[in-house]
């Protein structure tokens, strides 16, 4: 039984919430409706008014830090919690920002749970889509407060009357129709309507009124984790109650340490952080993991008289039961924060669950891909996977010199993909290597077919029998065949590695057609 965490003296619950503070709003929806360019245009519209809040003497630009995020964002996903302060009316509101994708639900659900408001943000030309539907379950979970935000009410297609009803019939009762939820038309691309859902959010801030104790000791909750090799451990988290100071010595139920380096979201060291501010803390000792509440104190029995024994992120990243099942697809996973940790093991044990294959995750990891990594995964004949991370270079020669594996990228849809494609090729021990058919070009003779193709994993030989597959999706073949000769720039080779673009010509009883899958056989 884990111990439990008893506040001691300094024990915030104890004081009296008496000033008020600015609402935390999570902005959530489906992928591609919009949520990271309101936030973008948020950002900039305030601009003036947060560089004017800031302390005079600052020579920050912090028109730096407002430029675009839409276009920043890899694959047109966010790919991270972000959290971000803006000034409206002269009033703060900080947005957390939760990635679209179906990886990232998790992260969807802390940034609920963190919030004290929500903007649910629909697309009028689309309406309620699936994480439509899933962020509505999760705000009425968490009973978080919300405030519906119909985007894409300048475009032609845009239909505000079709979005209501569609939300109506996912059980979110609007005010005028039967509820009480408010909500307002709005176009993040040219910014009509902001400013009104702005004052909304503002009005049901004073409505819930949120407060405070300036008196307590600091606390509140750890959004995301990451290890930066030149400083450390980076943690971003949300001030709730009281005021985190530099010099505080900070704990959560698995680490704590001491807040060496405080920064605000613009990245300015600064000596404090007030509540509903987000905070860039430097100085833990372990990864803590995200979700944590974290209290912040003189000295340690000001906060805790016992607290949990450390824990490792890699416990968090397997909790899930998919992860833990033995079998031939072994994987190191590494990513640049836990966030994207989790997200890829989410990734990894929905494919799982789909392609009903047995995967066995060795370790999962925040950080670069090191000699450690690589000698772990010879030892245990698994395929590291990095996300939004880098290979150092000691560690990409033996990759090279050992044949490791590696599966690396920026993108969520590209790693999944990949993963999907080295499951398909390398799922068992009667298969090499993978093509995907790009073109096909004479079929008269079946026994003869010649067709261009990308090899998208393992190694693709001559004179092999190979398997095909419908699509990536597909369980099962739907035909068989042999390779004849293989052909790269009109010269015949014997084998194709990963990447290469080569012509083959095939003997099999069927047409083969443009995106079938050919699973060579060893």
């Amino acid at each position: 039984m884990q111990n439990e965490i008893t506040p001691k003296v300094m024990n915030n619950e104890s004081l009296e919430m008496n000033e008020a503070r600015p609402p935390v709003v999570v902005v959530m929806g489906h992928v591609d409706h919009g949520k990271t360019t309101f936030l973008d245009y948020v950002r900039k519209m305030s601009f003036e008014a947060a560089a004017k809040a800031k302390a005079d003497g600052s020579k920050k630009n912090l028109n730096s830090r407002l430029t675009s995020v839409a276009e920043r964002e890899a694959g047109g996903i966010t790919q991270a919690v972000g959290a971000y302060e803006i000034i409206h009316n002269n009033r703060k509101i900080t947005f957390i920002d939760t990635p679209g994708h179906e990886a990232f639900s998790a992260m969807r659900s802390r940034g609920a749970l963190i919030a004290d408001l929500a903007i649910l943000i629909v697309a009028a030309d689309e309406g309620v889509k699936p994480q439509t539907k899933e962020a509505i379950k999760i705000l009425e979970e968490t009973k978080t407060p919300f405030i519906v935000a119909i985007n894409k009410i300048d475009r032609v297609n845009g239909n505000l009357e079709k979005a209501k009803n569609d939300l109506l019939s996912a059980g979110v009762l609007l005010e005028g129709l039967g509820g009480q939820i408010s909500y307002h038309g709005i176009s993040a691309k040219t910014g009509e309507g902001i400013d009104e859902l702005l004052d909304l959010i503002l009005l049901s801030a004073d409505v819930e009124g949120f407060k405070y104790n300036p008196q307590a000791c600091g606390s509140g909750y750890i959004l995301e984790v990451r290890r930066d090799s030149r400083r450390g451990i980076e943690v971003t988290a949300i001030v709730k109650n009281g005021t985190l100071k530099k010099g505080d010595n900070i704990f959560t139920s698995s680490s704590n340490g001491v807040v060496k380096i405080l920064e605000d979201f613009t990245g300015d060291q600064v000596e404090s952080i007030s509540p509903s501010a987000p905070a860039i803390i430097i100085g833990f000792e372990t990864l803590p993991n995200i979700g944590d509440e974290f209290f912040a104190g003189d000295k340690k029995g000001d906060i805790y008289e016992k607290r949990d024994d450390k824990s490792k992120l890699v416990d968090e990243t397997s909790k899930n039961q998919t992860m833990k099942k033995v079998g031939w697809a072994s994987f190191i996973l590494k990513a640049s924060d836990s966030g994207s940790l989790e997200a890829l093991s989410m990734i990894i044990g929905s494919i799982a669950i789909e392609k009903r294959k047995n995967i066995n995750i060795i370790e999962g990891s925040v950080g670069d891909v090191t000699d450690s990594d690589v000698r772990k995964a010879s030892a245990t004949s698994a395929v590291i996977v990095a996300f939004k991370n880098r290979i150092e270079k000691s560690a990409q020669n033996l990759i090279e010199s050992q044949h490791i594996q590696v599966i690396s990228s920026n993108i969520i849809y590209d790693i999944k993909k990949e993963i999907e494609d080295y499951l398909l090729s390398e799922g068992s021990a009667s298969t090499s290597g993978a093509l995907e058919v790009l073109a096909v070009f004479n079929q008269k003779n079946l026994s003869k077919q010649l067709i261009g193709g990308l090899v998208t994993s393992g190694i693709f030989r001559a004179k092999s029998s190979f398997e095909i597959f419908k699509n990536i999706e597909s369980r099962e073949p739907i035909g068989t065949g042999k390779i004849l000769t293989l052909r790269e720039n009109k010269t015949e080779i014997n084998q194709a590695e990963k990447g290469k673009e080569i012509g083959v010509f095939a003997s099999c009883q069927i047409k083969i057609e443009v995106g079938y899958i050919l699973v060579v056989k060893k």
